[in-house]
């Protein structure tokens, strides 16, 4: 039962900002939809198993300031690539490995990996994540394995 409330607030709070709309209908409408949305979720017996952590989402904004100037620092390595011609790049598939625990734990790593220009989730199986880069330079950062570790972090 607590997960069920808790996934309500979480549901209530992400349509209220998204939503723009505070008239008694469009209220209505929204707790019908949320309402909607559990009893599908509960039928689907998907509510207990892995639900977004409430824990995560204190961690969340820190990690996204870090991949925010991540994403800056891959920009400018692109605009390199592309001002410097064809010798400098040097496209390549990858593999890494995802330590993470969760299925959301992986699939924000490969999220991150593909919103970093240079770098894209081509497949993600079990642990492994297979990724195109456009550059050694690109490869390099991430086999540095810090975005891993950031994201492991998330998870604790």
């Amino acid at each position: 039962m607590t997960n069920t409330i808790r996934l309500f607030f979480i549901l209530l709070i992400f349509w209220l900002l998204s939503s723009g709309h505070n008239s008694p209908l469009m209220l209505s409408l929204g707790l019908g939809s949320i309402i909607l949305v559990l009893f599908i979720v509960k039928r689907m017996d998907q509510l207990d198993h892995e639900v977004f952590e409430l824990k995560l989402t204190f961690k969340l904004p820190l990690y996204l300031f870090w991949l925010l100037k991540e994403v800056c620092l891959s920009n400018i390595l692109v605009i390199k690539c592309i001002w410097s011609g064809n010798h400098v790049l040097s496209p390549a598939l990858i593999t890494v490995w995802a330590s993470q625990k969760s299925e959301l734990g992986k699939v924000i790593y490969a999220n991150s990996i593909s919103m970093t220009p240079g770098t894209i989730t081509v497949d993600l199986v079990g642990d492994k994540i297979m990724v195109h880069a456009i550059s050694n330079v690109a490869i390099d950062a991430l086999l540095t394995g810090e975005m891993d570790q950031r994201i492991t972090q998330l998870e604790k």
